[in-house]
């Protein structure tokens, strides 16, 4: 049922986790069928990727996934039947091939030094759903702080900053904004609502143990939000993770990064995780010589502990909590935070966030494929926010009246509480070609926003503080079911559906197909198709806008979205020069029924948030192709090209999103020399044009009734690349991101009159701060 519990009667669960076929086929005595299995360490009984299993005697072999999961066609050449099965830093085996195979490998005291001869590849062949797996090494590749930085070396996710001052990032998936994309923390929702604007800055990079990026619908077990896909977070788990991880970071801004993972085994029975992260930025950099600095003065410290504890038959429960303080001041250089009377633009933020999780699962010892499991999850998420000068000591209404000498331009205040139950039965009908799953779920939501641009003189005090205040309350239990049909050849089927009813909006009904079919043992086609509903905030899925002089006009009557994504994939293994080679490729067409919609092009001086209008379309189109091989031992290349249709009635025209480009090309080139010693990685990306909604400051450049006319970012490369020095316990690694020093030119609109009506830091395109080098190392203990 869940990822991270790896118990020998969990052993169908953890590929269903994501809404994938059981691990558990059964077998056909009419015509050979492939062997299908799993690789585990003996001692924690955690899968292991990359373990090479061949059929004794022959040169015919396959490599386990990330769940350490294998299929292997059937030989003929196998008159023994035999499998001998190796893994890196384990013994080898010899089983024989009946039913599904399990193989348990006990580690060789003996390997000091080893060489990775095989990877596994980064797009699972099992999984029903379209899944790309971001690895721990490909984490290594380059800097990878957080989460943000977690996918620079990927194709199928852009991380873009939201404006040119205040340092927020949001990932883009299928040409939609994050918030369309379900974010995951090993396999529950987390890092939703208010705190969408840096989430992808809550997560410390030295935490994650792989990331999995589902295009397209997943399972209805993981809710109804999700509607151009899902990021899954893995964290490292307490069992199978290095007894000490030590992380420094340093770049030429003068940031630094220090994490510390520790693990210990209480006794058999129970482990434990600390993982430990803090960050610091406190130099002024204003490179583009515009006034404002380049990144905000940031300083955050997160922790996280989990616990794990497994009774060795029937019972996994895994316990975490977690903190995290953020605070952050950007704006112009010379801006000071409680100054009074100081005449410069800032934005200050405060953050304070608590979490905590509990999984438990309950596995029939004579039923491996029947489980019953709660998750409970809890979120406290608080921030404080100014966008405009010194409030200190002074009331916020008195600040307004006093001029433009100090007066803030926007103050946006939210809290998030959170909880989420939900209670999961899964078992087989006959065999486990035919499993299902049932379940019930609760998700409490409160929401208190308040975004302050003070009294208006046709106002009362009450009518202002209505304004200004959003709060919602959202409780929605529901009930799901999920069916999957494997026939242990080459189709499989996941098929499920949910009913929500929110006491806001009514019902909610999600259904979902999934399917899987392979016409040879290296070609695999897959199918998606369902719908999605949402609850925006739009004040936080908009924050970029804060840092400008429009204001929010937001519609009262603002319902759920509501959207259908339909699509599918082609992966192709193959092999070049006598290794192991893939392409894939995919397309997917997402529409919106309803869409709260964030239109900065009918007026140049104002954001108008409202329903997507009667009649009006909403729509992303994606298409993406993408290639990896490794022509020589030791070189891996891959190569992605990405094409975006994505428009929006905005007023009565159908127009492009802003700020995402059609066109985008993506490269990788990585080389790892003998026993790891050395590794190079260079990155390129290329980005075609975007369009964006140019404020007041470009009102004359053109237009006509209609509107204004479109205006479009320029073409533009990015280089960034790594080099890494391993020895026996700790690598040292330095890199430089954007390597050509490319700069958007004048990235904020009026930046010497932040006050006036034409500021606008909020069209950001492209890099502001250009070249950045870093140098870092790891010291680990496994």
């Amino acid at each position: 049922m869940f990822a991270l519990l790896r118990s020998r009667a969990l052993r169908v669960v953890p590929v269903l986790v994501l809404g994938t076929a059981p691990a558990a086929f059964a077998q056909s005595s009419a015509a050979p069928q492939p062997v299908r299995g799993e690789v585990t360490d003996s001692a924690t009984r955690a899968a292991l990727p990359g373990a090479i299993v061949r059929w004794l005697g022959t040169d015919q072999a396959t490599t386990t996934d990330n769940k350490g999961l294998f299929v292997l066609p059937y030989s003929t050449k196998a008159t023994s039947g035999r499998l001998v099965v190796n893994a890196l830093g384990y013994r080898p085996d010899t089983v024989q091939a009946a039913g599904y195979v399990r193989v348990p490998l006990k580690g060789s005291a003996e390997l000091q030094e080893v060489v990775i001869t095989e990877r596994a590849p980064s797009y699972s062949s099992l999984t029903p759903t379209n899944t790309q797996v971001i690895s721990a090494q490909d984490l290594t590749k380059s800097a990878c702080c957080n989460l943000a930085e977690s996918f620079e070396t990927n194709a199928s996710v852009e991380v873009s900053t939201t404006d040119a001052a205040s340092g927020a990032k949001q990932i883009q998936m299928l040409g939609l904004d994050g918030s369309y994309s379900l974010l995951t923390v090993d396999n529950l929702p987390a890092l939703r609502g208010l705190s969408s604007p840096y989430r992808l800055n809550y997560l410390a990079g030295p935490w994650i143990e792989n990331i999995d990026i589902i295009k397209g619908m997943g399972s209805v077990v993981n809710g109804y939000e999700s509607i151009s896909g899902q990021v899954n977070v893995r964290l490292k788990e307490p069992d199978a993770t290095d007894r000490l991880l030590f992380n420094a970071y340093v770049n030429d801004f003068g940031k630094f990064d220090l994490n510390l993972n520790t693990s210990a085994r209480i006794n058999p029975k129970l482990s434990t995780a600390l993982l430990l992260h803090a960050d610091h930025l406190g130099n002024r950099i204003d490179r583009n010589k515009d006034g404002f600095m380049d990144l905000p003065l940031a300083t955050q410290y997160n922790v996280m502990n989990k616990w794990k504890y497994k009774s060795g038959k029937a019972i996994v429960s895994e316990l975490g909590v977690g903190a995290l303080r953020e605070t952050r001041l950007g704006g112009q250089v010379g801006f000071r935070e409680g100054e009074v009377g100081n005449p410069n633009y800032g934005i200050t933020q405060e953050t304070n966030r608590y979490t905590a999780y509990n999984k438990t699962s309950y596995t029939w010892p004579s039923k491996p494929y029947q489980s019953l499991g709660l998750l409970l999850s809890g979120t406290s998420h608080k921030f404080n926010s100014t966008f405009g000068g010194s409030t200190y000591g002074l009331p916020f209404d008195v600040v307004l009246q006093e001029g433009n000498l100090f007066r803030p331009q926007r103050q946006y205040d939210g809290t998030q509480r959170t909880g989420l139950a939900t209670l999961l039965f899964q078992s087989a009908i006959g065999n486990t070609s035919h499993v299902y799953r049932l379940g019930a779920s609760y998700l409490y939501d409160d929401y208190q926003e308040y975004l302050r641009t003070g009294p208006n003189a046709a106002e009362t005090p009450a009518q202002t503080r209505q304004r200004e205040l959003r709060a919602r309350t959202e409780r929605v239990p529901g009930a799901f079911a999920e069916y999957t049909y494997q026939n242990s050849r080459n189709l499989t089927v996941v098929a499920g559906a949910r009913a929500d009813y929110h006491n806001l909006y009514g019902w909610f009904l999600t259904p979902r197909l999934n399917v899987k079919y392979d016409p040879t043992t290296s070609t695999v086609l897959r199918l998606a198709a369902g719908r999605g509903y949402r609850v925006a905030n739009p004040i936080a899925e908009n924050s970029g806008m804060l840092v400008s002089s429009r204001p929010f006009s937001i519609a009262d009557n603002l319902q759920p979205e509501r959207a259908w994504n339909v699509g599918g994939s082609l992966s192709q293994y193959f092999t070049v020069a006598g290794r192991q080679a893939t392409f894939v490729a995919d397309y997917y067409y997402t529409t919106f029924q309803n869409q709260v919609v964030a239109d900065p092009y009918s007026l140049p001086s104002m954001l108008i948030i409202g329903n997507l209008a009667p009649g009006g379309r909403s729509f992303s189109r994606s298409f993406q192709a993408e290639v990896q091989v490794e022509p020589v031992k030791g070189l891996h290349a891959k190569a992605a090209y990405k094409w975006l249709d994505v428009k929006t009635n905005y007023g009565n025209r159908l127009l492009p999103k802003p700020l995402t480009p059609q066109h985008r090309l993506f490269a990788n080139v990585g080389y790892a020399s003998a026993y790891d010693k050395w590794r190079a990685d260079l990155t390129a990306q290329w980005y075609g044009k975007r369009p964006y909604a140019p404020g007041l400051a470009h009102q004359h450049d053109g237009g006509s009734a209609a509107g204004p006319v479109l205006r479009y970012s320029p073409r533009f490369a990015t280089l960034n690349a790594q080099l890494t020095r391993a020895f026996k316990r700790f690598d040292v690694y330095a890199g430089v991101e954007n390597l050509t020093n490319y700069r958007q030119r004048n990235p904020i609109d009026a930046a010497a009159q932040p006050f006036g009506p034409m500021f606008d830091a909020a069209m950001n395109w492209g890099p502001i701060y250009g070249r950045l080098t870093y140098l870092g190392m790891r010291f680990r203990l496994e």
